[in-house]
């Protein structure tokens, strides 16, 4: 079976439901998983804007997610730790810093896209709470054992 990632919210490619945006309860979706490759012992995920005007836009850094875990739920607190696992910072063209999900909020035109993307690693990363998207993907390094990404979009 192939690591993948869904979500009962939205499907692959499709538009993300309000309440999981600024413009509702900006709670995170709940994220299923299966197929994680033998030997994982945590994962992390990373949920950016690529079409964000002036730069990617990061929306959820969440890491250090216990390595038996199928999935997360709906609406986790925005604390620096949840669901066993550390959440760090979201950040945006406005240099805006939150802790925990952030939803997306794209100006008014064209849907973007969001891409929630899911590492499966196979050891814990051991970064404090706080970290930033840079800080993982820096030492995940090396610890990646597979990869599966869930897209959906919003627009106003």
């Amino acid at each position: 079976m192939a690591f993948s990632l869904s979500s009962p919210a939205f499907p692959e490619g499709g538009m993300i439901p309000k309440k999981h945006t600024c413009d509702g309860e900006d709670l995170s979706p709940p994220l299923d998983w299966e197929g994680a490759p033998a030997g994982t012992k945590a994962f992390a995920l990373i949920v950016d804007d690529p079409d964000a005007p002036a730069g990617t836009w990061v929306h959820w850094v969440i890491y250090d997610i216990p390595g038996d875990a199928k999935g997360l739920d709906e609406g986790l607190a925005k604390t620096e730790t949840t669901a066993g696992a550390k959440q760090g910072m979201s950040w945006g063209v406005d240099r805006f810093s939150k802790l925990g999900y952030s939803g997306p909020c794209p100006p008014p035109g064209t849907p973007h896209r969001y891409r929630f993307k899911l590492a499966a690693l196979d050891a814990p990363l051991g970064l404090p709470h706080k970290a930033t998207k840079f800080d993982v993907e820096k030492a995940m390094k090396g610890h990646v054992l597979g990869q599966a990404q869930l897209t959906g979009k919003y627009g106003r």
